[in-house]
């Protein structure tokens, strides 16, 4: 009897097989923001004391933004990698090899003692990383009930983000060292319980019909569907301008708002993820009430626009106050499971791993070019580092909401289609 066979004629086990699937696909969504963010938490700190003459220098930052871009160009190159691994090869495939890479990777990252192997590592990190969401998120929605699936990946994503409240915790009373050591072995302590997973039968079907599947190159023959793929990545940008910007320099930006008190970056990481896990349950749950993922993500849009104004006029606030604007920013941007959701169910079975795992990377990605924006604005504005968040924030949430404007409802879709 076929996989699919025993789950049709037996309903108590396929609801356990759902269950198990998203608890182990959260879990590993767990374990890989925690690997994530860890390098963003603890990666000063580590080169500092590898090369101790860096401290208080200019080439310190210049080094850690050399390894974070290193990170982030192994997560574009592995969101491509592993989606079509995913839609050729199967979803638990990736789900495999992309933690067994990134656990090995953060593992050895505790044993580094030259820049050279640091940036090898955080490469190798990168790609593995880069594959885990999107692999977990198209099986979770393949697995459930057209209509009850973004509860699903809801869960997925809410759990998952707390892995970066998790590592900031841990970094405050452990060595980067230990850090890494623990992250490393979380994954591969995860592999054991991917044993028993059962693979998609969406994909089994059309894997056993011959569909053409995970041609990457077939976003770019249609311009309808490449205008999917755009569509997708552009609603995702708010999050990571705010991550990546306005949480990321956050000690900066206290410090020109004359906030009182000291600000420290991985607290900053930790009260935005929080807010992410919050955000990422309300955001599900509006989505399911409102039956329309454009619907929640609207909503939110508004939300985050109004806490971006908030957060950047924050004059000569307490720091606590300060910490508690950026957990409410945190819970503004917490749309990624939606957002995920939305881009696997936009794309057929046989591109649906491809476009769930890639997207997410490429709003990664974004970050490079909006930082590069923001640093033109600056320059422009004179320094002014306020007014040119202003301009780009502003730019950035008025390209998502056109995107979303032009964006297909998905809620309650018949995923059992193919792109042609």
């Amino acid at each position: 009897m076929t996989t699919t066979e025993t789950l049709q004629a037996t309903p108590n086990a396929q609801q356990k097989v759902i269950t198990t699937t998203i608890l182990v696909a959260a879990l590993g969504y767990f374990v890989d923001i925690y690997d994530l963010l860890l390098f963003l938490i603890v990666g000063k700190k580590s080169l500092v004391e590898l090369y101790p003459h860096w401290a208080d220098q200019p080439i310190l930052l210049e080094k850690f933004q050399r390894l974070l871009d290193l990170q982030m160009l192994g997560m574009l190159i592995g969101g491509v990698l592993w989606g079509v691994i995913g839609d050729k090869k199967g979803r638990l495939a990736v789900l495999f090899g992309s933690i067994i890479l990134y656990s090995v990777a953060n593992l050895l990252n505790a044993f580094v003692t030259s820049m050279t192997s640091y940036e090898i590592l955080r490469f190798i990190a990168g790609v593995g990383l880069a594959g885990e969401l999107g692999a977990g998120i198209t099986l979770v929605s393949e697995l459930m009930d057209k209509n009850k699936r973004g509860i699903g990946t809801m869960i997925v994503a809410s759990v998952g983000v707390f892995g970066a409240v998790v590592a900031g915790t841990i970094s405050q009373f452990v060595s980067w060292q230990t850090c890494y050591i623990i992250g490393g072995l979380l994954g591969i302590a995860l592999l054991f319980l991917r044993i028993g997973l059962f693979e998609s039968s969406m994909f089994n079907k059309a894997h056993d019909a011959n569909i053409p599947q995970g041609n990457f190159f077939m976003m770019f023959t249609k311009g309808e569907r490449f205008a999917r793929l755009l569509i997708c990545v552009l609603i995702g940008l708010p999050l990571w301008f705010v991550v990546g910007l306005l949480v990321a320099r956050a000690p900066e930006i206290a410090k020109i708002l004359h906030v009182q008190g000291t600000i420290q970056q991985a607290y900053c990481i930790m009260a935005a993820y929080g807010g992410l896990v919050l955000g990422d349950f309300a955001c599900g749950g509006l989505s399911q009430i409102l039956r329309s993922r454009k619907k929640a993500l609207l909503i939110f849009y508004g939300i985050c626009i109004f806490m971006m104004l908030t957060y950047l006029n924050l004059e000569a606030v307490t720091n606590t106050i300060f910490y508690v604007a950026i957990f409410l920013l945190g819970v503004s941007v917490g749309f990624w499971a939606v957002f995920v959701t939305n881009a696997s169910e936009q794309f057929g079975t046989n591109l649906r791993a491809t476009a769930a795992t890639s997207v997410p990377n490429f709003v990664r990605g974004s970050l490079v070019p909006i930082a590069w924006c923001y640093s033109l604005v600056l320059g422009a504005n004179n320094g002014d580092v306020i007014k040119s968040f202003y301009y780009v924030g502003g730019g950035v949430m008025l390209i998502t909401l056109i995107a979303l404007y032009f964006a297909k409802e998905t809620f309650g879709r018949d995923l059992d289609f193919y792109e042609k």
